[in-house]
């Protein structure tokens, strides 16, 4: 094994475990270490043993809802719901009866945090009434994340005061370029987050073999800025029909690595680090929370009327349970 890269590696988790974050050239000289290596095997190692100390071995379920099935104008190159790519030639959006059954069912497997998703012009307005009656009529503990556009302050507070705890949005790998965002708009509402009581969750995605170990250090720098408590990394899933959709998916060996940089270079200080889609090495590689979800799902060209590719409630436990984790469900304000 390369000794200076074996020091380098201890010194980040030395440095995770006493709360403190990476530089940009310390995260690209990690993601520059090549999958599969003896070094790559040391660096998923020393991310697991940081993430059972940081987690206490407590591990979370994430269930996304996709709202509405629909045509988005914005156009993204790897999402199936972009008008221009003519997959999606009908639309389908959940009533919140729909949305409130589907809640129940997660809660009643042990979710702790449970995500409406839709596309960008979606009613935040109607979200909002979504979520009321939602602690109205389905007790438990749970929290409730909103995966929507662009928004101010004001509505984040708005969003928050519905009763949501925290806001999934991302500055995206190619924003701009396979987007028609503007990135700057996109680190508005970041920022916007980040001066309300929301948490907030951003992962590095969708990563593709496009992407190099400086653009993921880049964005994983930009989330740390605005506060992240739920960080880690989701793969481009190759869509037939899009523009990327020819573009094979990244390996799980590279999808782990990048969870193993996010666990050990934001510190403890970004407790929960999560991976999509599911994979043991990523789990055994830091990641501590992985994802359930059904709807309309930019990663497919169809409905996920049941869950996405199969994955449910007991598959996530026991790849959870088999990597040494406890599964919990509580609101905790602390994590």
């Amino acid at each position: 094994m390369n000794q200076e890269i074996i020091n380098l590696i201890d010194r980040v988790k030395a440095d995770c475990l006493a709360g403190k974050a990476q530089d940009r050239d310390t995260i690209v000289s990690l993601l520059d270490i090549t999958p599969g290596s003896e070094e790559y095997t040391y660096l998923c190692q020393s991310a697991r043993q940081a993430a059972l100390v940081i987690t206490k071995k407590e591990a979370y379920l994430w269930g996304a809802i996709g709202v509405d099935f629909a045509p988005c104008s914005m156009n993204c190159t790897f999402c199936s719901l972009g008008e221009a790519w003519g997959i999606v030639n009908e639309e389908i959006s959940y009533s919140e009866e729909e949305i409130i059954e589907q809640i129940k069912r997660y809660v009643g497997c042990g979710v702790r945090f449970i995500v409406l998703r839709t596309t960008e012009f979606y009613s935040i307005d109607t979200l909002c009434q979504f979520i009321r009656d939602i602690r109205l009529q389905v007790p438990g503990e749970y929290e409730l994340v909103l995966n929507i556009g662009e928004f101010d302050i004001e509505t984040a507070n708005k969003i928050h005061e519905s009763g949501a705890s925290g806001i999934y949005h991302a500055l995206r790998l190619g924003e701009g370029r396979d987007t028609a965002f503007n990135p700057a708009q996109r680190n508005d509402t970041l920022n916007s987050v980040h001066h309300s009581p929301l948490k907030l969750i951003h992962l590095i995605e969708p990563v593709g073999i496009e992407h190099t170990s400086e653009e993921i250090a880049e964005v994983f720098l930009n989330s740390l800025q605005y506060g992240v408590v739920i960080s880690g990394a989701m793969a481009r899933i190759p869509v037939k029909g899009t523009p990327l959709g020819t573009k094979p998916q990244i390996s799980d060996q590279r999808l782990a690595q990048i969870v193993a940089v996010t666990r050990l270079c934001g510190g403890k200080n970004v407790p929960d680090i999560c991976v999509h889609p599911p994979s043991k090495e990523a789990v055994m590689a830091g990641a501590n929370v992985l994802v359930l979800e059904r709807g309309a799902v930019p990663r497919d060209g169809s409905l996920a009327e049941d869950l996405w590719n199969g994955f449910d409630c007991q598959r996530a436990k026991s790849l959870l349970t088999e990597c040494g984790y406890d599964i919990v469900q509580k609101k905790d304000d602390g994590r």
